[in-house]
């Protein structure tokens, strides 16, 4: 495997990596200037306004709507999600399945339903973060802090670097989809019907919610909701977890973003391995609601190519990288703690 000469600090794809192990030839490194932060004031009121307004609809889900509306803002939450994660995550940015075109579509509506940005915007950014990742080209470079990580990064202008190193990452792939073409076009009009008209309307006229608790209850808690959800990938699973795969780098595993994000937690394997279709081992699919939604699609023939790592590579990975906190692949084992072994019960033990 040929090292791919670039100023890269991570692996995007496999083509990016350098050794057998699917690592760069050299640790990557975490940096960031003293450019001044140049506020973004509209963003600040819009976000300032967003969260006061779930705080709200958060008490109407608890003491207020109906429990058809609360149901209704769960099932909304999970759409949305998965349109981060099956579709402008994994699907899009970083090419670690294929999709027929009724999946495509299924994942366009429930990722114009997030309103993170169209499909191909999402996938931009992602794909600069893996690329240049904890370097100020990196849209919410973690290095500078979990806030600036979390949701600072959305409230002042892109980074000199960003918009650089942004120019020459290659999108064809992306703009090669009809369907992604499509909703980029028309998506200031598709996001506010999805995001916010529809889940307003549909409770008031279906089962006779009020109009205050449908928009704060379905519309700015649950949207909000997601969007905190979503940027915890960023941030706190870039903070707070181990790193059995990759101690070198800041993301880590961090079950309780899984258990949110469906399944986005397992992030220091996620950028060890970012091509895998499921973002974490294989065989993981506890707290990886994504990796079911994607498995059970292939099931019957609409995702198809699932892109996954070999047992022997990743124990490679893990032997050379890792920080040591990797569970246990089997019996005899050189960290299997010697309690476990002498409690464990053999049946028709031979001398070892």
């Amino acid at each position: 495997m040929a090292p791919n000469v670039t100023d890269a600090n991570g692996v995007l794809f496999e083509s990016d990596a350098a050794t057998p192990d699917f690592a760069l030839a050299t640790p990557p490194v975490e940096k960031a200037d003293n450019y001044p932060r140049i506020y973004v004031w509209r963003n600040i009121i819009a976000f300032t306004y967003l969260h006061l307004a779930a705080l709200y609809g958060g008490y109407l889900f608890l003491f207020s709507a109906k429990w058809q509306t609360d149901i209704f803002a769960y099932v909304l939450y999970v759409m949305s999600g998965l349109g981060i994660t099956a579709g402008a995550h994994r699907l899009w940015a970083h090419k670690s399945y294929k999709a027929k075109w009724p999946l495509r579509l299924i994942l366009v509506a429930f990722n114009t339903l997030a309103f993170q940005d169209s499909a191909i915007d999402w996938s931009r950014d992602h794909r600069m973060h893996h690329k240049y990742s904890e370097t100020d080209a990196d849209p919410h470079n973690a290095t500078r802090g979990f806030f600036f990580s979390h949701i600072g990064w959305l409230l002042v202008r892109k980074h000199p670097e960003l918009k650089k190193k942004g120019k020459g990452l290659d999108l064809s792939d992306l703009y090669a989809d009809p369907i992604l073409r499509f909703q980029k076009k028309y998506y200031l009009i598709l996001m506010p019907l999805a995001c916010f008209v529809l889940p307003t309307i549909i409770p008031v006229y279906f089962w006779g919610e009020t109009w205050k608790n449908s928009f704060f209850v379905a519309t700015m808690f649950r949207y909000t909701f997601i969007l905190n959800v979503t940027w915890l990938v960023n941030s706190a699973a870039h903070k707070w977890g181990h790193k059995p795969y990759d101690r070198n780098i800041k993301p880590s595993e961090n079950l309780s973003v899984s258990l949110f994000a469906l399944g986005e937690g397992f992030h220091n394997y996620h950028h060890t391995f970012p091509w895998d279709y499921k973002t974490a081992e294989l065989g993981n699919n506890r707290l990886n609601f994504t990796t079911n939604f994607i498995n059970f699609f292939a099931k019957i023939g609409w995702a198809y190519d699932l892109k996954t790592v070999s047992e022997e590579i990743i124990q490679n990975r893990v032997k050379r990288t890792g920080d040591g906190t990797h569970h246990l692949w089997g019996w005899g084992d050189k960290d299997h703690a010697p309690e476990e072994k002498k409690a464990a019960i053999r049946i028709n033990p031979k001398d070892d």
